[in-house]
């Protein structure tokens, strides 16, 4: 390999307080974390105190019921999150395991589960609350994709979910015996797509953005269920795209299936990803032609 980035010397721990028994380390990750929550409320406000975005001059929630709602969507991360890497990528390893499952701070987060979570918590708070579910999925999908960037760029500084090995210029080399692994096909020092990378421009940045200026330029919140379908669609989209350059989770690639598809058909196929990605694709057409429809004018 001639061209390669290497890895640049970063801890996964901000840093750490040592008292005698007892450590605390804050790491980049749940910083991302908590970034994100605090700027998706920030954007929560800004959207919410501009009534003349919504339909009738009236925000769907007050200020006061969105920091409500936050707490039920911290749970809704975690216990999906959680829950959704179990079932979705280790099933048989936390069943001979299920001690284990509790133990969040040893990682361990599946997005597509996340999602999960915070959709049933939003529609449970829409319901005791009385406030119309797709407004409030409008404003929670424009608050969450500066986490979305936030938290792949900690997957970055913690050197996980790397991508597949590449040749081009921009490839990264990962520390870590199996990230610098590439087989017999590329000889010398392993360079990999930094797949997070791609993910956090693409769903983060790209997506962001977009949603932002139909929301605030161009009155987009006007139409129910509009932004949130947009926000659908674009994740499941940049995600399927970001698979192809994604390296498999060893769980699913073996020697008859180095790309790891969990759905195949012949020698093409889908990884995790991809499959938990249709549904979220499905949902986004459905509510972006809802909205659209001419009774929504």
């Amino acid at each position: 390999m001639i061209f390669a980035l290497p890895f640049p010397n970063l801890s996964p721990e901000i840093f750490t307080i040592d008292l005698g028994g007892f450590s605390f380390a804050l790491r980049w990750y749940a910083l991302a974390y908590i970034a994100g929550l605090l700027i998706g409320l920030g954007l929560l406000r800004m959207a919410l105190s501009r009534p003349n975005l919504w339909p009738g001059g009236v925000a769907p929630m007050t200020l006061e019921q969105a920091e409500a709602l936050l707490s039920w969507v911290v749970v809704g991360v975690v216990l999906g999150g959680r829950l959704g890497f179990v079932l979705f990528y280790q099933p048989d390893y936390y069943l001979a395991h299920p001690g284990e499952i509790l133990k969040v701070w040893q990682g361990g987060m599946a997005f597509h589960g996340g999602l999960t979570g915070v959709v049933v918590a939003t529609a449970l708070f829409c319901w005791r609350h009385g406030l119309s579910p797709l407004s409030v999925a409008d404003v929670m999908a424009l608050a969450t994709p500066p986490g979305l960037m936030l938290g792949r760029i900690a997957n970055f500084i913690n050197a996980e979910l790397w991508g597949r090995p590449t040749t081009l210029p921009w490839g990264v080399i990962f520390p870590g015996d199996r990230a610098q692994s590439c087989g017999a096909d590329l000889v010398g020092l392993c360079a990999r797509h930094p797949s997070q990378l791609y993910e956090a421009g693409l769903e983060g940045l790209i997506l962001g953005g977009v949603l932002l200026w139909l929301a605030f330029g161009r009155k987009a919140l006007q139409r129910p269920g509009l932004i949130a379908g947009l926000f659908f669609i674009g994740y499941a989209v940049a995600r399927m795209v970001v698979e192809l350059f994604r390296q498999a989770d060893p769980q699913f690639v073996t020697p008859d299936n180095p790309w790891g598809h969990v759905w195949r058909l012949g020698e093409a196929g889908l990884s995790m990803g991809q499959l938990l990605s249709l549904p979220m694709l499905l949902v986004g057409i459905g509510l972006l032609m809802w909205s659209l429809r001419p009774a929504a004018r």
